[in-house]
């Protein structure tokens, strides 16, 4: 008997919780190919790929405690959203401008997400019941973009 394509929904969500550890963004990376590869979405893989592996890398960085990678697809756009427990609110570098360093490895995570998401964002998480805080970075990919290859896609930051 011969198998069935998968159709795949109008929607859905993944989660990823990830312990502070040199390996999060790598295990990221691969969480969000496989995803988006099971449900034919190549075309946006390698730009999520990257940009959720900057934002973990910055979780891993500037975090003292565990985060977690949620991927949320609805409406042609796919959102991918990275909690950490860290309360500073992220701001992108202005850029390669004078007095920078371009062969610096750090500084430019934010300022990749900026100019390859369609939207990006971030907010912060006040404690609640449970005890969580923290911020949540965010940035969205409109899958009817067209050449989705990891270059300068406008976005704005929101």
């Amino acid at each position: 008997m011969a198998a069935r394509a998968h159709a795949p929904p109008d929607s859905w969500e993944y989660s990823l919780q990830l312990p502070r550890d040199p390996l999060a963004p790598r295990i990221a990376r691969c969480t969000v190919r496989t995803v988006l590869g099971e449900h034919g979405l190549v075309t946006l893989a390698e730009t999520a790929e990257l940009l959720t592996s900057e934002l973990v890398t910055n979780a891993y960085l500037h975090s003292p405690g565990p985060a977690s990678v949620r991927l949320k697809w609805h409406g042609e756009k796919l959102r991918v959203s990275v909690w950490d427990s860290s309360t500073s609110r992220p701001r992108p570098a202005a850029g390669l401008g004078r007095g920078t360093n371009p062969f610096s490895e750090r500084g430019r995570g934010l300022l990749l997400v900026a100019v390859c998401a369609d939207d990006w964002g971030s907010f912060p998480l006040g404690e609640d019941l449970a005890g969580v805080r923290g911020k949540v970075v965010w940035f969205a990919l409109d899958a009817g973009a067209a050449d989705r290859a990891p270059v300068p896609r406008g976005g704005r930051r929101g």
